[in-house]
């Protein structure tokens, strides 16, 4: 049961209607059952590593809100008879033990994904150094599935125990309800990472039925089924093509085949994350946005904050800023600055901590060396925007150019494009060696451009009337992005309009997707592209 089958929505609209009529108290079991029946759907018996992640995670973090609150109580009663020294060393000794609550609890829901998605990459390595050095003793290559969602959902349960830890959260009590949190079914396949925060309390709590509320999450989620169907599925018929055979061609080719690809996991991705959100809001609960117009980016830098936004902010949050303002980096800032000067010394920590996510943003997309070397191609023209921003200002100065002018917009955000481009290579591409291949022949030949009309389109799977649809849809995107970006609400400007206009709105786009979406020969509605990972 994927996004976009006829049983999801069949399921979602049952589940809607269960949900409604179901007395408030209970509406969230409605959810955990329903929750676990989408899961059980799509990974069967898999749905046990989901439960089990979820038990460790709920029982670490009650043992650690235990012994916060021990400490806690501790203290209270004693504390009169405590000496300053005395309070201090209990509250270092509670800290320390939570601690290593938190670190065991990391350890063990790490461990599942590293074992479960990295184990062979890593005994493929460890094989490969053993041959060189002439050793025996070869690692086994083991035949695992990967449950649905298991990146998404370990950074979650991560994040929870160390806001419990943090004091930000307290522990949850109720283990089914947990498993609600943990397992909600419209954001576990692809995202958004939630907070308990920001997520739990919604699930929990009974929602009242909003006539206004379902519309927009109706409106919600059949946006994205267009720019799955009509764009992402349609876009990637060349994208496969151009991949396959990138050593026929050069230049300018490459870059496109870069670009068509951005495009495609944009559509593909934001396009699940749409549906995930519209069906939530159906049922009363937002999700945390997670794209904000990311091809209308200035720099790599702002591309990251717009592009899958609740990954940034929980590798912000949880690596980050943990590690630059450690002792260990405050140190090496303080000696950076005494030898290297104050410019250089205040960038040394920062840029070592933001290489250090990036390599995990790398390594989390999936377990290949391409991945990794994607996550540092970033990393790397995050950390030159930083550093040449000053030659940008006195570029812009000796051109007569203001910041805000539209034409030097327009160039960041087509540079920008660029860069990001030629990074798809990377995670696109079914090797490093064959992602660095593309590098080289993507220099080559940048004189020719007359593939545009010299017919080596209609070579790529796709004939004239689809790329003409495609063309137009991608236009329509790129309008409704700009809408957004200038703060827009479409929704609200349709709710303003006549009944009779706001459904003839309503089935032109169902007919959209009938008559538009692509089921070509290799279609297939289970391929999300983040699913996978």
């Amino acid at each position: 049961m994927t996004f976009v089958s006829l049983t999801f929505f069949l399921f979602v609209a049952a589940l809607v209607l269960v949900y409604f009529v179901t007395p408030k108290k209970y509406r969230w079991i409605v959810l955990l059952v329903g929750s676990y029946a989408f899961y059980w759907s799509n990974s069967a018996w898999l749905v046990l590593v989901l439960f089990a992640s979820t038990m460790v995670t709920f029982l670490i973090a009650l043992w650690i809100q235990s012994v916060n609150d021990k400490g806690k109580a501790f203290l209270k009663a004693q504390g009169a008879a405590l000496s300053s020294e005395e309070k201090k060393l209990k509250k270092k000794k509670t800290k320390q033990t939570a601690r290593r609550i938190l670190l065991l609890g990391i350890l063990l829901d790490l461990g599942a994904l590293l074992y479960l998605k990295y184990y062979n990459f890593f005994a493929e390595n460890i094989n490969g150094l053993l041959a060189r050095v002439g050793s025996g003793g070869a690692l086994p290559t083991l035949h695992l599935l990967l449950p649905l969602g298991i990146s998404f959902y370990t950074l979650q349960a991560i994040s929870y125990i160390v806001d419990v830890y943090r004091g930000k959260e307290r522990a949850d009590t109720n283990p089914a309800k947990f498993m609600l949190y943990m397992s909600f079914f419209p954001q576990i396949v692809q995202g958004p990472i939630p907070r308990h925060s920001r997520l739990a309390h919604q699930l929990y709590e009974g929602h009242d039925f909003d006539y206004t509320r379902l519309c927009y999450g109706a409106q919600l989620a059949l946006w994205g089924i267009i720019k799955k169907l009509v764009i992402a599925e349609r876009l990637a018929i060349p994208v496969e093509y151009l991949y396959n055979n990138y050593f026929n061609y050069n230049g300018p080719i490459q870059l496109f085949a870069g670009m068509l690809y951005g495009l495609q996991i944009y559509t593909d991705f934001s396009g699940g994350m749409d549906i995930g959100r519209g069906v939530a809001q159906m049922l009363g609960i937002e999700l945390d946005l997670n794209f904000e117009q990311p091809y209308l980016s200035t720099s790599v830098e702002d591309f990251w904050r717009r592009w899958h936004i609740t990954m940034g902010n929980w590798m912000k949050d949880y690596i980050f800023y943990p590690l630059s303002m450690s002792k260990a980096f405050t140190t090496l800032g303080r000696n950076c600055r005494k030898r290297l000067g104050q410019y250089v010394g205040n960038r040394v920590p920062p840029f070592i901590a933001m290489f250090i996510v990036y390599l995990a943003v790398g390594f989390w997309h999936g377990p290949s060396w391409k991945y990794i070397a994607y996550g540092v191609y970033n990393g790397v023209f995050i950390m030159l925007g930083i550093l040449l921003d000053d030659v940008y200002a006195k570029a812009r100065n000796m051109l007569g150019m203001k910041e805000q002018a539209a034409s030097w917009r327009v160039f960041r955000i087509i540079r920008t494009f660029v860069i990001i481009s030629f990074g798809r290579f990377f995670s696109r591409a079914g090797s490093l060696s064959a992602a660095l291949d593309m590098f080289k022949h993507a220099f080559k030949s940048w004189a020719d451009i007359t593939f545009l009309t010299n017919g080596t389109l209609l070579k790529t799977g796709l004939n004239t009337a689809n790329w003409f649809a495609l063309c137009v849809s991608i236009l329509v995107l790129f309008y409704v992005d700009l809408l957004h970006e200038r703060k827009v609400s479409l929704r609200d400007v349709f709710a303003r309009q006549p009944l009779l206009f706001r459904w003839a709105i309503y089935i032109g786009a169902v007919l959209l997707v009938l008559i538009f979406g692509y089921y070509g020969p290799v279609y297939n509605a289970a391929d999300f592209i983040y699913q996978q990972f």
